[in-house]
């Protein structure tokens, strides 16, 4: 029986032929990948700062810098069969991976563990009618939190396969449902979609709010190879990718601002609320958190695999326990953190990029040389984590990978002589 019988993740190898998934397999995997509901945050935060068009605009720049970096990162991890992490090897070091890997698994694990409670604290609010603070929570939703912690988990448990299922099944049902309730949202207003944008105070800039477009994604975004390693091709990973990325991010963007601008609230789920659809909104929020978790929790398992060199399925469990406890706590202490942090991850992803498309041939055939640490591409990430967290000019994200990639192209030409690589 061949190893890939046991490990149909190819938790440490490239996937080979037999292990590639079809191309609307993983256009769903993609597409579930972005419905993410703190996205939904930053449509809000759009429609407040900007007109109807400044808002379009803003959606189509930011969106265009995400398809370039994560259609990039689809490619590579097609066309070479890597994993984020296994890639990082190439390009960090063995050891010096294990920074990427825990920065990946850190973020994942906490936004699955925030996705938890987003899902639990509206449901035990409005369902169990339940008084939710920062300082203490019922029984009730604590449970609410358990379960379904203990469903994502056991979906990232699985695998791809069960990855996919759960795509096929949530990205048809909130796509739908979510895009009927806008459209009811804007039809039981008093104006129409546009005249209702250009309503209150519009004190954000194009530039601004497509910055605020590509933070929204650019972190998780960086795990893209996790997924695409599984496509046919590299050109179908760079082709689902984009796409995903532009129709998942776009909806929503649109279900949070038209949320906020209709009815108040901070997504879709109020949308449904005052719609009198209670239990589709459950459903759609249920299913929406679970594709985003999933993914998380996958990405999570994968990074905790490459440091502490136990099974995917070992680090997965152990990182659904972690988020779940943490949940709660997550929720109402650590989104800040996280936000700073997902600036920490695009460093990371560009210079995956660099070193794969300067030693493309080296990936291919799988001989590029082993190093413990390569202190450049390390220097690189905390550098431009740096960088991207202090400097307010410009896209956060650019600016530290701009940094980063100086570093690391500078550090090998040191390095190696200046020679050609």
């Amino acid at each position: 029986m061949s190893k890939n019988k046991f490990d149909v993740d190819y938790t440490t190898r490239p996937v080979d032929r037999a292990g590639r998934k079809s191309t609307l397999s993983m256009f769903m995997i993609m597409l579930g990948f972005t419905f993410f509901s703190a996205s939904m945050w930053v449509g809000q935060n759009l429609a407040a700062g900007l007109d109807w068009w400044g808002f379009i605009w803003a959606m189509l720049l930011g969106g265009l810098i995400l398809a370039a970096y994560t259609g990039a990162l689809g490619w590579i991890g097609a066309e070479s069969g890597l994993s984020l992490d296994m890639l990082a090897r190439r390009s960090f070091g063995t050891k010096g991976s294990w920074l990427p890997s825990a920065m990946i698994s850190f973020t994942q694990i906490g936004w699955f563990g925030v996705g938890l409670a987003m899902f639990a604290i509206p449901v035990a609010k409005q369902l169990m009618g339940l008084e939710v603070t920062p300082d203490s929570m019922p029984w009730q939703g604590y449970l609410l939190v358990v379960i379904a912690g203990i469903l994502m988990t056991a979906s990232a448990y699985f695998g791809i396969k069960s990855l996919t299922i759960i795509s096929y099944i949530a990205v048809p049902a909130v796509a739908i449902l979510g895009t009927v309730a806008m459209i009811m949202a804007v039809k039981r207003g008093d104006v129409g979609l546009i005249e209702q944008f250009s309503r209150g105070t519009k004190d954000l800039g194009i530039i601004a709010g497509a910055g605020l477009v590509v933070g929204s994604f650019v972190s998780g975004g960086t795990a893209t190879p996790n997924f695409t390693r599984f496509a046919k091709s590299g050109k179908a990973g760079l082709i689902t990718t984009v796409i995903a990325f532009f129709i998942g991010n776009s909806l929503m963007f649109l279900f949070g601002a038209v949320s906020s601008i209709y009815a108040g609230g901070n997504d879709i789920f109020d949308v449904m609320l005052n719609l009198n659809l209670f239990y589709i909104a459950v459903l759609v929020l249920g299913l929406n958190i679970w594709t985003t978790n999933d993914n998380a929790l996958y990405t999570g398992g994968l990074g905790l695999s490459n440091i502490f060199g136990l099974s995917k399925k070992t680090m997965v469990l152990i990182s659904g326990v972690i988020g779940t406890i943490a949940a709660v706590w997550l929720y109402w202490n650590f989104c800040g953190w996280l936000n700073v942090l997902n600036c920490t991850l695009p460093p990371v992803g560009i210079i995956l990029i660099i070193s794969y498309f300067t030693n493309r041939k080296a990936y291919l055939e799988d001989s590029v040389p082993e190093k413990t640490v390569n202190w450049w591409a390390v220097a690189g990430v905390v550098l431009g984590a740096v960088v991207a967290n202090l400097v307010k000019w410009g896209f956060p994200a650019i600016n530290g990978m701009a940094v980063a990639a100086v570093c690391f192209l500078v550090g090998n030409c040191i390095s190696k002589g200046c020679k050609r690589q």
